[in-house]
């Protein structure tokens, strides 16, 4: 079986991924990216390799628009939610799906990331819980697909809201 072909942007994920996990024991780690293959969900890969335990705590959305799980995902979590995650519009409230991470994260290791990852990234800081935060550019295909899809204008910065909330001035 040949193996796909990977992006130079999803490469430079999958070091930092490698780097943030050989930092962690799988004895005592759960790794949790939220189910589905895209996107960061291609770190489950090397998460499994080096013998971590990897759930999934993912919205329902994942699973009525039969998105892709990663097949590297031991236990998937569905949370019934009308959104991905992040906040619900017009307040400062987690979705059910952000809100479950949350509770269920003793730390967090965002590499880049948009809406939802800033939203349960400030979440976890301001529980007072580990954030680190490793800058990456957001997959620009998946970025501008998404973009298209909610009507709004293509991203020109693909540093992600998450780099902007957690670096400010960088």
């Amino acid at each position: 079986m040949q193996r796909p072909r990977r992006s130079p942007r999803g490469a430079a994920a999958r070091r930092q991924g490698l780097r943030a996990l050989a930092a962690r024991q799988p004895a005592d780690t759960l790794v949790n990216i939220g189910a589905t293959a895209v996107g960061i969900g291609a770190v489950y890969e090397l998460a499994k390799r080096m013998g971590f335990t990897t759930i999934g705590i993912v919205s329902t959305q994942a699973r009525d628009e039969k998105s892709e799980l990663s097949p590297c995902v031991d236990l998937v979590f569905y949370v019934p939610d009308a959104r991905w995650g992040g906040t619900l519009p017009g307040t400062d409230r987690l979705s059910p799906t952000s809100q479950a991470i949350v509770e269920a994260s003793e730390a967090y290791v965002a590499i880049g990331g948009g809406d939802v990852t800033r939203d349960e990234a400030l979440a976890l800081q301001r529980a007072g819980r580990p954030v680190t935060f490793i800058p990456a550019d957001m997959n620009h295909r998946i970025a501008s697909d998404k973009a298209r899809k909610a009507n709004r204008p293509e991203p020109t910065d693909f540093q992600g809201s998450a780099h902007k909330a957690l670096m400010p001035g960088r």
